[in-house]
C-alpha cells in the first residue's frame, strides 16, 4: 500500500473529487467521504442499480472509502471536522468558490486547526477570473479550452464525448499530482498548501500541439485540416458491415506496412509527399480498401503479429474481453456489503511489488459514521447528542 499514512477527507459530490481520491484508496490512502442526505452525491443517484438501490457507478467511484454522514451547515458540524483534521489532514472539495468560507470550512480557518493542511479545491474555472461563479459542465470547460472547434469533422458538430474528458483528465488526474506534490513538499518543509485545480485550465494546457503552434507562429488549427484531426490518413475508416478501425501509421515504416496490408503498395512512396492533393488521394484510398472487407476480415489482417499501429474500434464489451485487458488486471472483484464480489474497473498505475488494495465497493450513507467519531475520542452518549441535534444524519 504505496499511499499508506495518507490521509484525507473527501467532501467530493460530483466525480472529479471522487475519482481523485478513489485512486489515492485503491494504493492505500485512509478516505473518508464527508455526505449528508441533505446535500445530493450525483454519483449516488446516477443509475444503474443494485438490488438495494445503491448506484453501481458510486460503488465504483467511491470504492474502500468510508462514509461519514454529517450536516456540515451546522456549526456542531465544523466541530467534528476539526478534530478530524488533526489526523486527516487532506481534505478535497468541489464546491463553487466561497461555499466552503461560508460554512468555515476553507482552508484558512481550518490550517489554524492543522498547519500541515493540503486543501485542494476542484472547480470548473478556478478561485479567481470573471467566470469563477460560473457553472458548468464537462462540455462546456472543453468548449471555453478551445479544443472542440479543431476536434470535429468539417461543417459537423462537436461530438458529444462518451466518456468525461475535462473531468478526469482535467480534474481528477490534475488535483491527483497537485495534493502529491504538496505531500512531497511538506514532507520536505513540515507546510501544507492549497491547490487550486480549474477543469478550463488543464484542459487548455491539453492543446500541446496544436495551441503551441498558434502561440508561436499564427496557425489557427481548423476541423480536419491537422495531423492528427483528419486532415490525413490518420483517421477513423469504416468496413463493409459499418464497423471501424483506427489507422495511426505516421511513421515511414509504419505507413509502408499499412499500404502493403491494404494491398496498395504503389502508393508507400505517394505518402512522403506532403502535398494535400497527395494526402487527400492517399486517405481516399485508405478508405476505399477498408471498405472491401469486413471487419472479421480486416481482424484476420491486422492480427498480433501486424505491428503498423491499426486497431479496431472495440465496443466496450469487446474491450473487456481483450487479452490486454485481461492481462493488466484491469477488470477486478470488489467485496460488496453482502459477501459476494463485484466487477469492477481496476487501477491503472502498476507499481513494483504493490498491489492495490480493494476493500469494499462504495458505502451505504453514513455506514461508518460511529466508527470513524469514536476513533476520533468521541463516546457513544457523544455521538447520540450529534444525532438528536441533527448533525449526524
Amino acid at each position: 500500500m504505496i499511499l499508506k499514512g495518507l490521509k484525507i477527507l473527501d467532501f467530493s459530490s460530483m466525480l472529479p473529487g471522487s475519482l481523485t481520491t478513489k485512486m489515492f484508496a485503491d494504493y492505500g490512502a485512509d478516505i473518508i467521504h464527508i455526505e449528508s442526505e441533505r446535500r445530493v452525491d450525483f454519483m449516488r443517484i446516477m443509475p444503474p442499480y443494485d438490488h438495494e438501490r445503491e448506484s453501481y457507478i458510486h460503488q465504483h467511484i467511491n470504492r474502500s472509502k468510508k462514509s461519514l454522514s454529517l450536516n456540515i451547515k451546522k456549526p456542531e458540524a465544523v466541530e467534528v471536522i476539526k478534530s478530524l483534521i488533526q489526523e486527516y489532514d487532506i481534505v478535497i472539495e468541489g464546491f463553487r468558490p466561497g461555499v466552503m468560507k461560508r460554512l468555515g470550512l476553507d482552508y484558512e480557518a481550518l490550517k489554524e486547526v492543522n498547519p500541515r493542511l493540503i486543501y485542494c479545491s476542484i472547480t470548473g474555472y478556478g478561485q479567481t477570473g470573471p467566470y469563477q461563479d460560473r457553472p458548468g459542465h464537462d462540455n462546456n470547460y472543453l468548449s471555453v479550452a478551445g479544443v472542440l472547434d479543431y476536434s470535429r469533422l468539417k461543417g459537423k458538430k462537436p461530438v458529444a464525448m462518451g466518456f468525461q474528458v475535462a473531468d478526469i483528465a482535467g480534474g481528477s488526474l490534475h488535483a491527483a499530482v497537485g495534493v502529491l506534490a504538496a505531500a512531497l513538499h511538506r514532507e520536505k518543509t513540515g507546510e501544507g498548501k492549497y491547490i487550486d485545480v480549474s477543469m478550463v485550465d488543464a484542459v487548455f494546457t491539453m492543446n500541446a500541439l496544436y495551441g503551441t503552434t498558434y502561440l508561436t507562429s499564427g496557425h489557427l488549427p481548423e476541423a480536419e485540416e491537422e495531423i492528427l484531426n483528419g486532415g490525413t490518413f490518420y483517421d477513423y475508416y469504416k468496413t463493409k458491415d459499418d464497423r471501424y478501425f483506427s489507422v495511426g501509421s505516421l511513421e515511414p515504416h509504419f505507413r509502408k506496412q499499412l499500404c502493403e496490408a491494404l494491398d496498395i503498395p504503389e502508393l508507400i512512396q505517394s505518402t512522403f509527399n506532403d502535398s494535400a492533393y497527395t494526402q487527400k488521394r492517399f486517405k481516399e484510398a485508405v478508405k476505399d480498401a477498408f471498405l472491401a472487407k469486413t471487419f472479421e476480415e480486416w481482424l484476420d489482417i491486422f492480427n498480433e503479429d501486424f505491428h503498423g499501429c491499426v486497431e479496431p474500434v472495440l465496443t466496450f464489451k469487446e474491450a473487456c474481453d481483450h487479452p490486454q485487458i485481461a492481462a493488466r488486471n484491469m477488470i477486478v472483484d470488489v467485496p460488496d456489503s453482502n459477501g459476494n464480489v463485484q466487477k469492477q474497473i481496476g487501477a491503472a498505475i502498476k507499481f513494483d511489488q504493490v498491489e492495490p488494495t480493494y476493500n469494499f465497493v462504495g458505502a451505504k450513507l453514513g455506514e461508518h459514521t460511529e466508527e470513524i467519531l469514536k476513533q476520533a475520542g468521541y463516546t457513544t452518549e457523544g455521538i447520540q447528542a450529534l444525532k438528536e441535534k441533527g448533525i449526524l444524519e
